[in-house]
């Protein structure tokens, strides 16, 4: 029997893992567009937001353009290497 790695529960979510998966493609990306992107509602997408960047795996940071407040995500170091880590354990459960 194989050994299978544990996978990381954080990312082991569909919306986290499909933000991650966003975020490790773009230098940063506004709130709207990961929004737009993953198909998530604003409320569920804000808490998903807030476990990762509790966890320090992304960057999130507010501001206003104009009057209208602007939230800019991106993937830190410790996201990219929780990230690559997810998915060589996942490979692990690929492997004969």
């Amino acid at each position: 029997m194989a050994d299978f790695k544990e996978l990381d529960p954080l990312l082991h979510s569909q919306l986290r893992l499909a933000i991650m998966s966003l975020l490790m493609s773009v230098e940063s990306a506004e709130f709207v567009y990961i929004k737009e992107k993953t198909g998530a509602t604003a409320g569920n997408l804000s808490v998903q937001l807030d476990k990762l960047a509790t966890a320090g795996y992304i960057g999130v940071s507010k501001e206003f353009k104009g009057k209208k407040p602007l939230t800019t995500c991106s993937i830190t170091k410790r996201g990219i290497e929780a990230f690559e880590k997810y998915v060589e354990s996942l490979k692990t459960y690929f492997k004969n």
